[in-house]
């Protein structure tokens, strides 16, 4: 029997199994960071400017190319996004960060800010900045590795710009692929989970499957957090010719032309980018269909 309130009515939502019937290839883990990428140089056509903040942003497989989104998205086209805020926890990581940031032009006239430590305390200097306006398209890539990110630290996100503004657009990584494994080994007194989850009710996971719990935290982002347009997407793995779910990757917000676009990108991230006049023509005639 199953609990048809894990599902609700949540809006732009559609199950891992749903996509596939759809007839979208999968995604899969090796070009996750070429979707994001992908993403963003849609999102910047719409927007024509931008904020980009990348919490845990060194790279994650140096010997895999195109695997790095930070660098994707910093050298993709057109350079519309002009404030970065690039922050890991890993002095190598850093090292990467930095490097990166000293190879970009100076005459782009694009601000860099590399942060060294936990996203959930670089969070709060990010907005101290003063950079991130109520109008200021911004956009966040979660890319976490297990339960990195504090629940916390996805509130501030949400809820930094005000009642009335588009609240900062998430890219969430959630990793259903493994967590099961990672909840099971903490202990009672662990306190990660609870930060990860907001409450000790992470423990009411425990034996879900992964497309479960992605539909739990999507309904999070939007009963929670408030956010409009909310999709879980899944990312897979090769394995022996086929696939398994390894992350789904929860898109979160309030501009009504974000799921169109990232539906787009999901379907198209191996293509050859389209020039940016096939680019402009196409979004304006989706704007009016």
């Amino acid at each position: 029997m199953t609990d048809d309130s894990l599902f609700g009515d949540l809006p732009e939502q559609v199950a891992p199994v749903s996509i596939l019937q759809a007839g979208v290839d999968p995604v899969w883990t090796e070009h996750k960071a070429k979707l994001i990428a992908r993403y963003l140089r849609y999102f910047v056509f719409i927007t024509k400017h931008g904020c980009y903040i990348d919490g845990f942003a060194g790279p994650k497989n140096k010997g895999l190319p195109e695997s790095w989104a930070a660098e994707l998205v910093v050298n993709s086209q057109p350079k519309f996004l002009k404030q970065f805020f690039l922050c890991d926890e890993n002095t190598d990581q850093v090292a990467s960060l930095r490097g990166l940031v000293s190879a970009q032009p100076a005459s782009l006239k694009r601000h860099f800010q590399v942060l060294h430590g936990d996203f959930n305390v670089s969070v709060d200097e990010i907005f101290a900045s003063g950079v991130i306006s109520a109008k200021t398209a911004t956009f966040c890539l979660l890319d976490q590795f297990s339960c990195e990110c504090h629940w916390e630290t996805v509130k501030k996100l949400a809820n930094h710009k005000g009642a009335n503004a588009n609240k900062i657009e998430q890219f969430y990584f959630l990793a259903t692929g493994w967590l099961g494994r990672t909840l099971s080994g903490f202990k009672p007194e662990t306190p990660v989970p609870d930060e990860w989850w907001g409450s000790p009710d992470w423990r009411d996971l425990k034996g879900l499957s992964g497309d479960f719990i992605a539909v739990r935290m999507a309904e999070r982002f939007r009963d929670e957090l408030g956010y409009r347009f909310v999709h879980p997407w899944p990312i897979y793995q090769h394995d022996r010719g086929k696939g398994r779910v390894m992350f789904h990757m929860i898109h979160a917000s309030d501009h009504p032309e974000a799921s169109k676009l990232m539906r787009r990108a999901y379907k198209h991230v191996l293509d050859v980018p389209e020039s940016e006049e096939q680019l402009s023509l196409e979004l304006s005639s989706d704007k009016t269909t």
